[in-house]
């Protein structure tokens, strides 16, 4: 499961799905982006419940993209429920959002947040922002082994 760069992208806007969608497919990443839209389809995916038991067809992300105003479980919300998890709580997370409220974000470093990034809000600088960071954390980061157990 390793070996599949997979990115959950966790997003309720169609349109923020659509242009970060666009901006994977232009900055040429090497991943495959999954979307979820609410926090609780995020919960049920990373704990291979319901539709997303398969873990073939929905194996667990290197990384995840999460917005923070979410329906039914806040970006925050799926933050600590991750953090709680044994299997997951290394898992690295990024906030991207179109909030730059001070309050969110240190709430969401205090839960253990590893990035926060404010969607910018042109097309070419949303395609900048995201080869940048999954280059960071695709690529040059060099995190502790990520092997979760299998649900």
């Amino acid at each position: 499961m390793k070996n599949k760069r997979i990115i959950l992208h966790v997003e309720d806007d169609p349109n923020d799905v659509l242009l970060v969608g666009l901006a994977f497919r232009k900055s040429g990443i090497a991943a495959t982006l999954q979307v979820v839209n609410d926090g609780e389809q995020a919960v049920q995916y990373l704990s291979g419940q319901g539709q997303y038991a398969n873990r073939e067809t929905f194996p667990l992300p290197a990384l995840v993209l999460l917005d923070l105003k979410l329906p039914r479980r806040s970006g925050l919300e799926v933050l600590t429920w991750i953090r709680g998890q044994d299997n997951l709580r290394r898992l690295p997370v990024v906030v991207l959002t179109s909030s730059n409220q001070q309050a969110d974000l240190v709430r969401a470093y205090d839960i253990g947040l590893n990035s926060y990034l404010v969607k910018p809000s042109a097309l070419e600088e949303l395609v900048q922002t995201i080869d940048k960071a999954c280059a960071y954390w695709l690529e040059l980061n060099v995190g502790p082994l990520f092997e979760p157990a299998e649900a």
